[in-house]
């Protein structure tokens, strides 16, 4: 009779397929490669919507999400009428996921078991940059600051750890860290 083996799962995560795919990708770095995408269609006023709908990965395009679309907008004080979310308040919704899936993810392959994870962000903007009034100030957030609770039967100092971790791997972190190159362009299509 064979016997099925259950997949060791961590936090939700399947930490078997987790290896694996790093076995993949050492062996083929070319499955690492993806291309995210999404378009955006200004509304009125202050209001546009962004979509994604399809991703490139793991040699292949993967179109099998249907669209999800977010309405962006100001609130009133900034000229809007909330028909949607600031954008800058998108970037720390980003960079929340992807601090926490990253913490997630790792601790998981570390055997650390989470009964929980909370976060808050905030972030300080002048919008004398934006509104072009001073080129002393920043356009874009001048700091933002994120606290992490962490419910998890390690240390403080295990936990210190695990927020390390999730800044060292989160694609979003580093991207606002490092500031990546952004080329825009007028499409001539």
């Amino acid at each position: 009779m064979t016997q099925l083996i259950k997949e060791k799962e961590v936090n939700g995560v399947n930490v078997d397929q987790l290896f694996k795919t790093i076995d993949m990708v050492k062996d083929n770095p070319e499955i690492a490669r993806f291309k995210f995408r999404a378009t955006n269609e200004w509304i009125s006023g202050t209001h546009c919507r962004g979509t994604i709908k399809d991703f490139y990965g793991a040699l292949q395009a993967d179109d099998s999400r249907p669209p999800m679309s977010y309405d962006m907008d100001e609130p009133p004080v900034l000229l809007g009428n909330n028909q949607g979310r600031n954008p800058v308040e998108y970037l720390l919704v980003a960079l929340s996921g992807c601090l926490t899936t990253a913490m997630v993810a790792h601790s998981s392959a570390r055997g650390i078991e989470i009964k929980g994870v909370r976060s808050r962000y905030e972030g300080d903007l002048d919008l004398r940059g934006f509104l072009g009034i001073s080129e002393d100030v920043p356009v874009g957030y001048q700091e933002i600051r994120v606290y992490f609770t962490i419910d998890a039967d390690v240390s403080e100092e295990e936990k210190e750890e695990m927020i390390r971790m999730a800044q060292k791997y989160s694609p979003v972190f580093n991207t606002i860290t490092r500031s990546a190159p952004v080329s825009v362009h007028l499409d001539k299509e």
